[in-house]
């Protein structure tokens, strides 16, 4: 989908109602009487053969007669009409459609998306409420009630639920840039609605309701392109499996564990929250003061002690903070609250306090500089009415410019008696909430929000452990064993992939028969370990096979012979592959830990860390997606740790971290460079002196069929494969390749090295240096939408930077625009021609069209190289700029 195509949808200039109807029980009424009442400025025009007007508006009685092309419109027939209606549209011109209708089966979705392609006809639905635009005066929806103009976009799966936050909104008088209403995303889907909203200057946050995601890579990217920009909070269905299958059921599509879209909501920068209740209280903080956290930390006002307790708890409950109060700050309280000498966070003034005290007590807060974020809380109070506490604060506040205030929020108790103060501080955007829980709950999502997004600009470590992976040899182990015919390996087996990328398995040992085990058990040592070799029995403890802690040969066998017994009563017809022996490991003072892989629906493969276990449920685990690096092997750990499935257990070696995050990257790793591999499970795994040895590696190969138009891993790993060696013009040799997260330090020092002169001709300005948040967005990137080539050389113990070209492709991957910088003190040296031709080179690998870029006229160097690259360039005298101009693609 374009974002071209996706900005001409909402925008239109004319709307036609097909299916509009004088009947109040029709959806084509109410669209019809939506459209009127709106005060869309533009024609509208009913289509209707039983009608010769609607709503006093004249018809039509079929597409073919209407005056003049739509550019919307609204489909309100049943669904055996559907497909000839878009049939007519497409001929008559009109490329936008809104389809109301619910229903249609898999083989019906099919043919209609066939049709819409045919006749280029871009589709909103089917299954869905309609379109809103307030700005507009748009109204194409059968919705109950209509939505003032506002700042948040909201998108959702649920025509039931748009209706629901409707009315919500309409009582708290919060308004929309878009409301849209998206059914089965047929066509429209969400990421083209994120890449379009993320990038619309009314939209200051956008909020999702979802059901299923198709297209999950697509999602993550563009998510995370608008999460950089503006808040972006999610509510999605299915958290149950029996949640799951109704959504299903509604939507159609498959579905992933619920653990699965929490890792990729939290690796995308978006917040999410679990049911409504939720995702009002967080629309009220986050989506309308969409300004982030400094702090964390909590400050409490409050005229009653119960309700401050209350709110105290909640917060600590939910890992939340409190702030602590300078003693300039509790003394000038003190002046003011004569009933204590002795105030702290929270702040109680007592219920009989006057509004004069409470202002007091609010200014002091509002000024001291330890206070970052205020809930002001107030319970119905004979002598201070709730509505005149709420004008103190709405005045208050308005004494002080927003930047230089506190983030405030109030929870004003009550109902009757709080109605109209909640009222007020709605009228001056203030966030307000009926009880003191919710007014919490909804400052955590603030907190959360700003660690998701840490999330995203937080420089990874670097390790030194590349030594250790040789993931050639491993594919070639890989595709042996699929020569082999082999579908299942067991540890012997995996270990031979496994230590190519420094993952160490016990040494064990195979046998065919238990006489054989038993000449195996003396040549180990005791005591031993035997394990039944069978893919066909998927937990082999389970049914006796596994035995440990065996002690002499004839054991040994004694054992093997009771396991088969017990194997051909239970599981007949199971394959028996042979046993396997280890010799026991000291597991005294050792942490039982499980790492393990999945492959999901949608999502390609996951990452799974816990305790060491029988069983392999995302419950009992931590999940994240992989490419991992050092800092989001630590998020797993933490999340794993918050969990409850890693515990922190008094041990004499505590697990390493460090070396644990390590060793996450290599599975990582191990998993996107061997597409063959389907799962993997390495369970258990003995943590101990800074060492981890598995006892039990489980793989699962599975011939990978690339699909046309789907991608193997939810996100795009760094591309090693545009890795390269160059010879600069000084002899020296250098690496061109991609940027990684990892750069960030070098390329703070690559900023800094650069000339005022340098800096002021790529940046059109004299900016200051560049900090963490730029770097790191400069650094993190998304590879599937931009491209920073950097060329690197061994500097001491590290690397340094001599020049870096960028290129940002728009959303349809139509043009793209480019810009390189050569370190100041390495200019001459053939960095820059070897930068562009790798920029240009990337584009046309990915079918862009047009490559583009901006210069200033004394930067002679710059336009010269884009002159003998075969750039056209003019220049533009208005504006005091060169353009450069490079055709590439099918227009070439």
């Amino acid at each position: 989908m374009s974002v071209k195509r996706i900005s001409q949808f909402f925008s239109p200039r004319s709307v036609a109602v097909i299916g509009a109807s004088n009947n109040p029980s029709r959806a084509g009424y109410i669209v019809m009487r939506n459209l009127l009442q709106g005060g869309f400025k533009g024609p509208i025009m009913p289509v209707s053969p039983k009608h010769n007007a609607v709503h006093g508006v004249l018809a039509y009685p079929d597409i073919s007669s209407l005056p003049h092309t739509p550019d919307l419109a609204v489909i309100c027939t049943n669904k055996t009409t559907v497909n000839s209606i878009i049939e007519q549209l497409g001929k008559h011109g009109c490329q936008h459609a809104i389809v109301i209708a619910a229903g249609l089966n898999v083989q019906q979705k099919a043919s209609l998306k066939q049709i819409a392609n045919a006749v280029n006809v871009t589709l909103l639905g089917p299954n869905c409420l309609g379109l809103l635009i307030p700005h507009l005066g748009l109204n194409a929806s059968f919705s109950h009630t209509v939505a003032k103009p506002g700042r948040l976009a909201f998108v959702s799966q649920s025509a039931a639920v748009c209706s629901t936050i409707l009315d919500w909104a309409k009582n708290k008088r919060i308004g929309f840039s878009y409301f849209i209403s998206v059914g089965d995303c047929l066509d429209i889907d969400f990421d083209e609605l994120l890449d379009f909203l993320g990038r619309d200057a009314k939209t200051k946050a956008i909020l999702l309701y979802i059901d299923n995601i198709e297209d999950v890579r697509r999602f993550i990217s563009a998510a995370r392109a608008a999460a950089f920009s503006k808040p972006v909070i999610v509510i999605k269905t299915g958290r149950t499996q029996a949640g799951a299958e109704a959504a299903f059921i509604h939507t159609g599509g498959k579905t992933s564990d619920d653990a699965v879209y929490d890792a990729m909501f939290q690796r995308a920068g978006m917040l999410r929250v679990n049911d409504l209740r939720e995702l009002f209280a967080a629309t009220q903080t986050l989506a309308l003061h969409p300004k982030l956290l400094q702090v964390e930390q909590l400050t409490i006002l409050t005229n009653g002690g119960g309700p401050g307790i209350m709110a105290v708890d909640t917060l600590l409950q939910r890992s939340g903070k409190l702030a602590q109060l300078s003693q300039q700050t509790k003394d000038a309280l003190n002046k003011v609250i004569p009933q204590s000498d002795m105030t702290s966070n929270p702040v109680d003034i007592f219920g009989d306090s006057s509004p004069k005290r409470y202002q007091q007590a609010l200014e002091i807060l509002l000024k001291a500089p330890e206070v970052k974020n205020l809930l002001i809380m107030h319970t119905p109070s004979a002598l201070a009415p709730s509505e005149e506490y709420a004008q103190i604060i709405a005045t208050t506040l308005n004494k002080i410019p927003k930047m230089a205030r506190p983030y405030v929020m109030t929870n004003f108790m009550g109902e009757e008696a709080a109605y109209e103060a909640r009222y007020e501080c709605a009228e001056h955007g203030i966030p307000t909430y009926r009880t003191p829980e919710g007014a919490v709950g909804a400052f955590m999502h603030l907190v959360s929000y700003r660690r998701n997004q840490k999330h995203l600009t937080q420089t990874p470590e670097s390790t030194s452990e590349d030594n250790q992976v040789d993931s050639l040899s491993a594919k070639q182990q890989v595709e042996h064993f699929i020569e082999q015919g082999f579908t299942h390996l067991s540890t012997h087996l995996a270990s031979q992939i496994l230590c190519h990328y420094g993952v160490n398995c016990i040494e064990t040992l195979v046998a065919l028969t238990p006489s054989e085990a038993k000449e195996q058990a003396l040549l180990l040592g005791f005591p031993i370990a035997l394990k039944l070799i069978s893919a066909s029995i998927p937990s082999k403890s389970e049914v006796g096979g596994v035995v440990l802690n065996l002690n002499d040969a004839n054991e040994v066998e004694q054992t093997a012979f009771a396991m088969l017994l017990r194997i051909k009563e239970t599981y007949p017809d199971a394959e028996i592959e042979g046993f396997s022996l280890q010799k026991m490991a000291p597991r005294a003072g050792a942490q039982e830990l499980r790492i393990a892989v999945k492959t999901e629906h949608n999502f390609g493969p996951v990452i799974l860390l816990g305790e060491a276990g029988t069983g392999l449920e995302f419950s009992q685990a931590a999940v994240s997606l992989p490419p991992l690096n050092m800092n989001l092997a630590k998020y797993l750990i933490a999340a794993a740790q918050d969990k409850g499935v890693l515990k922190n257990r008094t041990l004499p070696d505590k697990v390493d971290k460090y070396r644990l995050c390590a060793l996450l990257t290599r599975v990582s790793q191990l998993v996107v460079d061997q597409p063959n591999i389907h799962s993997i499970e390495l369970n258990p795994i003995l943590a101990s002196s800074g060492q981890f040895l598995v006892l039990d590696a489980n793989i699962t190969l599975r011939a990978y069929q690339p699909q046309q138009g789907k991608k193997r891993l939810a996100i795009r790993p760094y591309p090693k494969e545009l890795e390269s060696q160059i010879t600069l013009k000084n002899e020296t040799i250098a690496t061109l390749r991609p940027i990684k997260p990892e750069d960030e330090r070098a390329h703070q020092e690559f900023d800094q090295s650069l000339t005022k002169e340098d800096r002021y001709r790529r940046f059109f300005g004299e900016l200051p240096q560049f900090n963490h948040d730029q770097l790191a967005k400069m650094t993190q990137i998304d590879y599937d939408r931009e491209m920073a080539f950097i060329v690197s050389q061994p500097y001491k113990s590290t690397y340094k930077t001599l020049g870096v070209s960028r290129v940002l492709m728009d959303p349809d991957n139509y043009s793209a625009e480019f810009s390189v910088i050569v370190r100041s003190d390495c200019q001459g040296l053939g960095l820059g021609k070897v930068l562009m031709q790798a920029a240009i080179k990337h584009c046309q690998s990915l079918g862009v069209s047009i490559i583009e870029g901006i210069t200033l006229p004394e930067n002679t160097g710059m336009i010269e190289l884009s002159k003998r690259l075969g750039f056209s360039v003019t220049r533009d005298f208005e504006e005091g700029t060169v353009n450069m101009r490079l055709i590439v693609g099918s227009e070439a």
